[in-house]
């Protein structure tokens, strides 16, 4: 099975993502979505489980769950935004999967029997990190990623917002 992994959209769903999503069965959204409109964007490639974000905020965001659980091909995935407010051991719970977002750095970590996966920013440029997103494929219960880089040079920059 073939997973999108995105994250810290900010209200802007690019066509490059859109393109690198193009064929996924199912996409994991880690947060800060920004707009409903990007949901409902990702919807029209496939099935969106999304979690809230620190600025996720009004009536449509209020319907995102902080975490969610999610199963494909066998592998049991936990979605959070921030990864330092995980209050579980992902391996005692029996999850092969971590997805997060939020510090808008893109990160492939295995620890143990669990993968820990940040698909980056897919939304407006920050900090000069890469705009990214991921793909996991999973297959009989095992999840393996990687970082897929949209194109750098015409990324807008936003500023600064800390």
């Amino acid at each position: 099975m073939l997973v999108g992994l995105i994250s810290d959209t900010h209200g802007l769903l690019r066509p490059e993502a859109l393109a690198a999503l193009a064929g996924v069965e199912l996409i994991l959204h880690a947060g800060d979505v920004g707009a409903p409109t990007v949901l409902r964007g990702l919807a029209r490639i496939a099935p969106v489980r999304a979690v809230r974000g620190n600025n996720d905020r009004g009536g449509w965001a209020a319907r995102l769950p902080l975490t969610d659980v999610v199963e494909a091909a066998g592998a049991r995935a936990f979605i959070l935004h921030d990864l330092h407010e995980l209050a579980i051991d992902p391996a005692a719970e029996g999850y092969a999967l971590v997805v997060s977002g939020h510090s808008h750095q893109p990160l492939i970590r295995r620890e143990g029997a669990v993968l820990y996966v940040n698909p980056g920013s897919a939304g407006p440029r920050r900090f000069r990190l890469p705009i990214t997103l991921g793909l996991l494929r999973v297959e009989d219960g095992r999840a393996d990623a990687e970082i897929i880089e949209l194109s750098p040079a015409t990324s807008p920059i936003a500023p600064d917002r800390r």
